[in-house]
């Protein structure tokens, strides 16, 4: 997969990518929000297993490029029915909070619709207030709280919200 848009462009994570991809992994910073505050422990080696296992027609991991330099990355995980599990990281903070999450994600949201899927779903911690305003402006319903239903790497209970969006919902920012 391939998708650009002006500056952006998300591309499939390649053989290339397992080194960048391993330093925000390792990163506690970057993956505190997803419950790993000491980083996942990844090696490039596991990373490179694992998109080598990669398939349009169960997962897939993608990099988000702007301006040609990996700043983040995204994912989707066919789950059957016409739905796919999403998620995204814009892992570089100088290119955080400037809107690029939403039409990055308007991107994949409108590509995988393309594709034929009809619902998309994703989950995010209760304390991202941030994620949880993008995913509403893009048409997500939040669909149930999940109120301390798991613990973190470092054993604080963590609280989720689970969102669905639909086409008839689905307000598309790529090009705005």
């Amino acid at each position: 997969m391939k998708i650009e848009n002006r500056d952006l462009c998300i591309r499939d994570a390649d053989a290339e990518d397992c080194a960048q991809l391993a330093d925000w992994w390792n990163d506690g910073s970057i993956m505190a929000h997803a419950g790993f505050p000491n980083g996942l422990g990844t090696t490039v080696e596991q990373i490179q297993e694992q998109i080598a296992n990669d398939s349009d027609a169960s997962k897939r991991r993608l990099m988000i490029l702007h301006k040609g330099l990996s700043i983040g990355e995204m994912s989707y995980y066919n789950l059957g029915n016409h739905t796919a599990e999403i998620g995204i990281k814009i892992c570089n903070t100088d290119y955080q909070e400037k809107g690029i999450g939403r039409v990055v994600l308007s991107m994949l949201i409108g590509k995988l619709f393309s594709m034929g899927y009809t619902k998309i779903i994703l989950d995010t911690n209760l304390k991202n207030t941030r994620a949880q305003h993008v995913y509403e402006l893009l048409g997500f319903q939040k669909v149930r709280v999940n109120e301390n239903s798991w613990t973190n790497q470092v054993g604080e209970s963590q609280s989720s919200v689970d969102y669905e969006l639909v086409l008839n919902n689905f307000v598309d920012w790529s090009g705005k």
